[in-house]
């Protein structure tokens, strides 16, 4: 995990609110980045498991890792969850590396997180955003996505790993 990034001698904000106390800025600021969770997943109607693919929500810009429309997102992908406090709590899918979750399991953020590092790129120098790795969803009508199914949404790597980045 990384460092507690220290200013003055006080704890940043995501060590010390839990996500319900978190001011909009603040919230807006977890976000890494990565975009993992712009994947569309496939679920198992059977066993509720899910499966990532590498195919990008419609809104996706593959190459920045955000939204092309992120105010106007549900109105165009009517299923975008807009991810709130309750929904980190009951959603099974989101990355292992994904900030919210970190803050919602009391745990802290990642060196390459742009709030711990400074710096907005080192999401994507660690290789954990999906920039460079997703195709777009409309080349792949749905009966074709299984041939696109992932594994690496789900990597949690561990730090020693990417100290080198």
């Amino acid at each position: 995990m990384a460092e507690v990034n220290q200013k003055s001698g006080n704890e940043p904000f995501w060590l010390t609110k839990s996500l319900d106390e978190m001011s909009p800025t603040e919230w807006e600021s977890l976000c890494d980045g990565c975009a993992r969770c712009c994947l569309n997943k496939l679920e198992d109607e059977d066993t509720g498991e899910i499966a990532w693919t590498d195919i990008g929500c419609t809104l996706l810009d593959g190459e920045s890792c955000r939204c092309r429309d992120y105010d106007n997102r549900s109105a165009t992908v009517p299923d975008c969850i807009r991810l709130t406090p309750t929904e980190i709590r009951t959603l099974s899918w989101l990355p292992p590396t994904c900030a919210y979750r970190l803050v919602e399991e009391g745990r802290d953020l990642y060196w390459w997180h742009p709030l711990v590092s400074g710096d907005p790129d080192t999401v994507h120098a660690a290789g954990i955003s999906v920039r460079g790795r997703t195709v777009r969803e409309e080349d792949y009508p749905l009966e074709r996505w299984e041939e696109r199914i992932v594994s690496w949404p789900e990597e949690d790597p561990a730090e020693e790993a990417w100290e080198d980045v």
